[in-house]
């Protein structure tokens, strides 16, 4: 039973180590998104990190649709972004969870 017991930490601690190298490589993918007629591009991590925002010079007379285009075409990246987080953290740690009875709905 102990040995069951040690061997299921093992792997938790394993599972543990490979969420959090999955949230580190998370750092590196890139998601691009546009506003529908281009004049806003912004791009973020899939840790959801802000790491460039273009502007088109015709949204710099206007300061209420900048701030407008900027919170709209934010939140559809990071919405994006979380998709891609939740996706690839969860299939990290389904991947690593020890079959127990009654768990296997969990990560679906």
């Amino acid at each position: 039973m102990f040995g069951d017991l040690m061997g299921m930490m093992g792997k938790l601690k394993e599972t543990q180590q490979k969420v959090e190298a999955t949230k580190k490589r998370l750092d590196t993918v890139l998601i691009d998104e546009k506003s529908n007629d281009g004049l806003l591009e912004v791009t973020i991590t899939a840790n959801r990190e802000i790491k460039s925002v273009i502007i088109d010079d015709r949204l710099l007379d206007d300061k209420e649709q900048l701030e407008d285009y900027l919170i709209l075409t934010l939140n559809k990246a990071i919405t994006k972004a979380g998709n891609v987080h939740e996706t690839e953290v969860a299939a990290v740690a389904k991947e690593g969870m020890p079959n127990m009875k009654g768990m296997d709905g969990l990560f679906k």
